[in-house]
């Protein structure tokens, strides 16, 4: 589970990958700006109120005057008044930025996750890839702008209001600096405690979306087996692994604050027992220790609940992390620089001593030679897992061959020195469950051919067998089939994908298992389609009904990752030991 981009994870670097963020914010930078500049004058008139309380109690409570003070009142309602206007504005400023920013992250973080290779959909589930290109990026760029916000706010907060205690006494603000750097030590050990926990965290919540995916998705299966409770069990139990992750952080960091307000307090008891002192011996006036104690209330208060925001600021610099760790990730597949572009076939498709291993030490397919000439009908059988799905697999590159392990060659010229792009425009894949997006079946139609003509698309329909079907619905082509294509049976769905195919016009065709979950009368239709789409191409067959591929120019048994067998239907069926014949004979029974 992301192991790979966890080891590519570099040692933390807060100013460095803030300096990257910020190469997000330059398109908004005024705004940005704005929203930051704001925030100087939000902090430094948190020291107003506590200013105008000296001239106020010695002037109102020791003199007895209020000639002198009477605009005091005026001056914090006008203060306090500015402030709650700019802090809207900051706010609005930052959740602006911070969203634009978010918006930019994820379309990058998106074009990310769709160069990955197989493999990696392989070891990850989808609720890893929601938290992880989505959730992460949330939680980093909103917490980029608010934690800026949040710090810009308390620094100048916290100068203006030191600037206060010194001009009230140099005595107690020694005291009360000195006591502040001792109750924000702690917050040097939160990230050492916590790292190691907030990927756990991460994880076991994208589990849980995981189990929302999987209900989703398999509700029919959950519901004709009676899964409910087998589901609500690892639901409970990943929840019970959420659970003890948060108190795990709570007892990590919960101490952080009532430590905090227990040095905060101490500091409060000395300055009021030096304060009572130097009020005795009147080297300070009680204006000058009124409006001291009020600053230090107004520095301190913060600090007792920082423990608690902090956390906050070092999920998002972690998410931060997570997220350029991914941006930093290399694709697996790509094309070589300088890679030749693939415009059709001419001669035929060679695999050279071809290995291949999901898991080391586990090889799936085993020195295979293989030579399909351009127009050939290739089928591929065998009993399941015996490598046929992998050795099509491996022309249009869901997967690559190690160095050293053999070499696919198109008219002569291996597949990685292809431009992938190219290699893939070059290939029409039509799927056992094919995958149908939400939309219209015009739209699924047309993802063939983006720009194809109505003629193009009308010409699809008739080949793969629609017409008939379409001329039945109130809205035609423009009919919306539901995710995923929920509103269509099996039958329907492969012949979409069929007509996909068609507009595509590719010269190679692979065909895997395309009819295999189909009952007779719909694999008669779709078979037709089939046979349509095969016409004038090179086509790859991965079948299990054998009645299927009667026809094709070559059999390929394919057993334990070997080509055991190779031959036409009826050079193969004389075979009286012959795999291939044993099969056919299984399934005429």
């Amino acid at each position: 589970m992301f192991g790979f981009i966890k080891k590519k994870l570099r040692k933390f670097n807060w100013f460095q990958n803030y300096s990257r963020m910020m190469e997000y914010v330059k398109p908004y930078w005024f705004r940005a700006l704005v929203a930051l500049l704001i925030t100087i004058p939000i902090g430094a008139m948190d020291a107003v109120i506590a200013w105008a309380l000296k001239p106020y109690m010695d002037v109102v409570l020791v003199q007895k005057s209020m000639t002198a003070t009477s605009y005091i009142p005026l001056l914090i309602i006008v203060f306090s008044c500015l402030q709650s206007g700019m802090n809207y504005l900051a706010t609005y400023m930052n959740t602006w930025v911070g969203r634009k920013i978010a918006n930019d992250m994820k379309i990058k973080l998106f074009d990310k996750l769709m160069t990955f290779d197989a493999a990696f959909y392989d070891k990850t589930n989808s609720g890893e890839v929601m938290m992880r290109f989505n959730g992460d990026v949330d939680l980093a760029c909103n917490g980029l702008l608010s934690n800026l916000k949040l710090f810009t706010t308390r620094v100048f907060s916290s100068l203006s209001l030191v600037a206060v205690l010194f001009y009230n006494s140099w005595q107690l603000a020694i005291i009360a600096v000195v006591v502040l750097f001792g109750a924000l030590y702690p917050l040097t050990t939160v990230r050492r405690k916590i790292h190691g926990l907030m990927d756990k965290t991460i994880f076991s919540g994208a589990a849980v979306m995981m189990h929302y995916n999987e209900t989703y998705n398999g509700n029919r299966i959950i519901a004709s087996y009676n899964l409910q409770k087998y589901q609500n069990r690892r639901f409970k139990d990943t929840l019970q692994t959420v659970f003890k992750l948060g108190i795990k952080m709570v007892q990590r960091t919960g101490m952080m604050s009532p430590l905090m307000h227990f040095i905060v307090s101490l500091g409060i008891a000395a300055v009021i027992w030096y304060g009572s002192y130097l009020i005795v011996n009147q080297q300070i006036t009680p204006g000058n220790f009124v409006s001291f104690i009020a600053a230090l209330i107004m520095l301190y208060t913060p600090i007792k609940s920082i423990g608690n925001n902090y956390n906050n600021v070092q999920m998002a610099l972690l998410a931060m992390e997570r997220v350029f760790s991914l941006l930093d990730t290399k694709p697996a597949i790509v094309s070589q620089p300088k890679a030749k572009k693939m415009d059709g076939l001419r001669k035929g498709i060679t695999y050279k001593n071809v290995s291949f291993e999901y898991v080391p030490g586990h090889p799936v397919l085993k020195k295979v030679n293989l030579e399909i000439k351009k127009g050939q009908t290739v089928a591929f059988v065998g009993n399941s897992g015996g490598g046929k799905t992998t050795l099509v697999n491996m022309l249009p590159r869901f997967y690559d061959l190690q160095p050293g392990n053999g070499e696919i060659l198109i008219d002569g010229v291996n597949i990685k020195e292809l431009d992938l792009h190219s290699l893939r425009d070059n290939i029409s894949e039509v799927f056992q469950d094919n995958f149908l997006f939400s939309g219209t079946i015009r739209d699924n139609i047309m993802l063939g051919n983006e720009d194809a003509s109505a003629e193009q698309v009308a010409k699809a329909v008739t080949m793969a067998c629609l017409d008939e079907f379409i001329s039945t619905l109130d809205n035609g082509l423009d009919t919306e089939i539901g995710e995923r294509g929920v509103l269509l049976s099996g039958g329907q769905k492969q012949r979409i994908a069929i007509a996909r195919a068609f507009l595509k016009n590719a010269p190679i065709v692979i065909l895997d298992e395309a009819t295999s979950a189909l009952d007779n009368k719909s694999e008669a239709v779709v078979q037709q389609a089939i046979d349509n789409l095969m016409k004038d191409r090179t086509v790859l067959i991965i079948a299990h009904r054998l009645s299927t591929v009667r026809n094709a120019d070559k059999i390929i048994v394919v057993n334990y990752g070997e080509l055991v067998e190779e031959g036409s239907h009826e050079e193969l069926i004389k075979k009286p030991d012959g795999i291939y014949a044993a099969l056919y004979k299984t399934q005429l029974k």
